[in-house]
């Protein structure tokens, strides 16, 4: 038997980067799948592929978690298909470029609605019936942004992220009693279509090859830490050893450096 059989895993922004490698994954281990994303063409591509590779049931929800109602309607789908869910990814994300004023309010509301609001929300609707079973897994995609001091532009990013990480300390130390484990993944810059979206693609293009983390080696990492009940994991040793450095070097200078980068790989 494979670890994932009788069991029903759930990731949103399934479509692509991190999210698709998590599917890839979690289908490969034997996990039933519920692929959620606003791409119906793409998703419904990645479940035939699933099914025709793992031999695995993958049902596709479409839905725009900058809906407010998108959690409950997506809670609702799965109810509606006698499913319950063992294993959440809350992968959805993108990042807002610009500086905050200059960015309309309605753009700074959809983003904390799908950062922040969406992850609750979402969670709030899946886990009781975890706790009910006594086994459950939960995976909130983070960023190592949200544990370096944070540079001019993306002014919200590094912030929804710092709350992603203490959200999931918070539920962790809650339910890994009661035989839930919960995690925050923390990755940096990933070969992804992140970049793309968010009209950043050629400043990012300077980024020396080795800052550069491949999605399937986050996904596998993740699975990983959240299967050892580890409740935040920083992935890639490149990261790794720039978090200890900033532990270790003056904050002043810190500081600098980190409003050097963001100058140079972000616009304002």
């Amino acid at each position: 038997m494979r670890e994932g059989d009788g069991k029903t895993a759930l990731v949103t922004g399934a479509s692509s980067g991190i999210g698709k490698a998590f599917a890839e994954l979690l289908a490969a281990k034997g996990y039933g799948l519920v692929l959620t994303a606003r791409r119906r063409d793409r998703l419904d591509e990645l479940a035939r592929q699933l099914t025709a590779q793992h031999g695995v049931a993958a049902q596709v929800i479409v839905a725009d978690l900058a809906e407010p109602d998108a959690s409950a309607r997506i809670a609702d789908a799965v109810r509606a298909q006698g499913l319950h869910i063992d294993f959440l990814i809350n992968n959805a994300g993108y990042g807002q470029p610009g500086s905050y004023v200059n960015v309309p309010w309605a753009d700074h509301q959809r983003f904390i609605q799908i950062m922040m609001t969406a992850v609750c929300d979402l969670t709030y609707r899946l886990l009781p019936s975890m706790l009910e079973r006594g086994w459950g897994r939960v995976i909130n995609i983070a960023s190592v942004a949200g544990m370096v001091p944070a540079p001019a532009g993306h002014t919200l990013y590094g912030a929804s992220k710092a709350f992603v990480i203490r959200f999931s300390e918070a539920l962790a130390a809650e339910n890994a009693p009661k035989g839930v484990n919960v995690t925050a993944v923390c990755p940096g810059f990933t070969y992804s279509e992140f970049h793309d979206v968010t009209g950043t693609r050629q400043q990012m293009n300077s980024v020396p090859a080795m800052m550069w983390l491949n999605a399937n080696d986050v996904a596998r990492e993740g699975y990983n830490a959240v299967m050892r009940g580890e409740s935040v994991v920083v992935n890639g040793r490149i990261y790794r050893l720039l978090l200890w450095l900033i532990g270790v070097v003056p904050k002043a200078l810190v500081k600098g450096i980190s409003q050097a980068a963001g100058r140079r790989y972000r616009h304002v």
